[in-house]
C-alpha cells in the first residue's frame, strides 16, 4: 500500500500538526487540509422546530461538510429575542454541540418588526442581530436597531426582502416562471431594502452585513457602498454562485428564500466574489421535514439544506474549471467570516479531493434532505474534521 500526501491549503495561517491524526485515514490516497470553514448563516432549528434539525444533528452535518464554527440564526420558537430565550438556545447548543456555535439575536421581538428584542441584555453573548427569515419593513425600526447595535458593538446582519413588492412569489420572476405559470419574485424586493439600510448605515455608522444576496443590482448595490467607505459586508450561497433558473424544476428542493434568479445574477455573484465585494460564501442550511419539502414549487416550505455540500460544489464548479481560484473560495470560507464576526479559527478539515461521487441526500448527517445539488458529481470528500486535538467528524 502506498503512503498519503498530505498538501496544506492554509492561506498563510499557522499550519497543524496533524501527521498522527492523518496517518488513521486509508494511505491509499492524498489529502488536502484546510483551516476549518465557518459559516455565518446556518438554521439549526433547536429549540422549537426539532423535527427539522437539532443541534446535536446540525452540528454533526456540519462538521460532515468540514466547517467548524457556525452562527445560528434566531427564528426559532421561542425566538431568540431575549435574554431567557437565548439561554435556552444555550443550554442546548452546551448540551449537544460538537463544534462551536454562536447564536444570534434576534432584531425585533418575535421578528415581528414592532418593537426591539433586548438587544442589550443579549449583547455579550450573540455574534449579531438579525430577524432572518424577514425583512425589516419599517424605516424607523432598521434605523432604532442601527443606533443601538454601533453603541453595543455589534452587527446588524439583514435578511432583505420588501413584502410589498413581493405578490405572492415563491420562485424568481424569470423565464422560467414565465413559462409554467409561477408567480415570481422580483430582484427590486432584495434590492431595495438594501439600498435603504445603506443609507442608513451611512447616516449612522452602524456595521452591516447583508445576507444571502443573489441579484446583479445587489452587488452593485455593496460595490459602491464598499467604494465609499462604509463598514459593510455580504454574503451570497453556493447555490447562487452555480445555479439559475434556467435548472428549476417541479421540486420543492429548487425553493429557497431568496429564489435562483437568472444566469446574468450568477455571473454578477461570482464576479462580486473574485473583485471582493463579495465576502464570505455562506450556506444558509435550513432544513425542513420531507412532508414540508413534497409540496411543489408553490407550496412546499423556502429553505434548503447545504452544509455538507457547500465545499464539494464550490470546487467542482467554480475551482476545478478555472473560474474562481481556490483561494478566493478559502478566503470566503474561513479568514473573512472568521474576522467579521470573531470567529475562532482553531481547526481544520482533511479532504480527498480526487475522487469523485454523485451527491445523495440519503447520506446526509442533517435530517434535511431537499437539496438542488442532488445527484449531481462532485469532487472532494471530507474525511475528518478537528477541533483543537478533538476529532468531531471521521468518515
Amino acid at each position: 500500500m502506498t503512503s498519503s500526501n498530505i498538501r496544506f491549503e492554509f492561506l498563510g495561517l499557522p499550519v497543524p500538526s496533524c501527521g498522527d491524526i492523518v496517518s488513521s485515514l486509508p494511505q491509499d490516497r492524498d489529502y488536502t487540509v484546510f483551516p476549518g470553514f465557518a459559516d455565518v448563516h446556518v438554521h439549526l432549528r433547536e429549540p422549537g422546530f426539532s423535527y427539522k434539525e437539532t443541534i446535536a444533528s446540525g452540528t454533526a452535518a456540519c462538521a460532515a461538510g468540514g466547517y467548524t464554527a457556525v452562527c445560528a440564526m434566531p427564528n426559532l420558537d421561542p425566538v431568540t429575542d431575549t435574554d431567557e430565550h437565548l439561554k435556552k438556545q444555550e443550554e442546548i447548543i452546551a448540551r449537544d454541540a460538537c463544534i462551536h456555535v454562536y447564536p444570534y439575536g434576534a432584531i425585533t421581538m418575535g421578528e415581528q418588526g414592532e418593537t426591539l428584542a433586548e438587544l442589550e441584555k443579549m449583547a455579550p453573548r450573540v455574534c449579531g442581530f438579525s430577524d432572518d427569515g424577514r425583512g425589516v419593513q419599517d424605516t424607523a425600526m432598521m434605523a432604532a436597531a442601527m443606533e443601538q447595535a454601533k453603541a453595543l458593538g455589534k452587527l446588524i446582519v439583514a435578511h432583505c426582502e420588501e413584502n410589498s413588492l413581493l405578490n405572492g412569489g415563491y420562485i424568481h420572476d424569470g423565464q422560467y416562471a414565465k413559462a409554467h405559470g409561477h408567480r415570481g419574485i422580483c430582484s427590486e424586493s432584495e434590492w431595495r431594502p438594501i439600498a435603504r439600510d445603506l443609507e442608513l448605515a451611512a447616516k449612522i455608522g452602524c456595521g452591516y452585513h447583508v445576507c444571502h444576496i443573489s441579484a446583479k443590482e445587489s452587488v452593485e448595490l455593496i460595490r459602491q457602498a464598499k467604494k465609499s467607505g462604509l463598514d459593510v459586508t455580504c454574503e451570497t450561497g453556493p447555490h447562487y454562485l452555480t445555479l439559475d433558473d434556467s435548472v428549476l424544476q417541479e421540486d420543492g428542493r429548487f425553493k429557497m428564500n431568496p429564489p435562483l434568479r437568472d444566469k446574468s445574477d450568477r455571473e454578477a455573484l461570482v464576479e462580486g466574489l473574485l473583485d471582493g465585494t463579495v465576502d464570505m460564501i455562506a450556506t444558509d442550511h435550513a432544513p425542513h421535514s420531507a412532508e414540508e419539502k413534497s409540496k411543489g414549487l408553490e407550496k412546499s416550505a423556502m429553505g434548503v439544506v447545504g452544509i455538507e455540500t457547500a465545499f464539494p460544489v464550490l470546487y467542482s464548479y467554480l475551482v476545478k474549471p478555472g473560474i474562481v481560484p481556490m483561494e478566493t473560495v478559502l478566503k470566503a470560507l474561513t479568514v473573512n467570516p472568521s474576522k467579521r464576526f470573531g470567529l475562532p479559527m482553531d481547526g481544520f478539515s482533511v479532504w480527498d479531493l480526487d475522487t469523485s461521487y454523485a451527491i445523495d441526500p440519503g447520506k446526509f448527517v442533517s435530517k434535511g434532505r431537499a437539496t438542488p445539488f442532488a445527484g449531481m458529481e462532485v469532487f472532494g470528500k471530507c474525511m475528518m474534521t478537528v477541533i483543537g486535538d478533538r476529532i468531531v467528524w471521521k468518515r
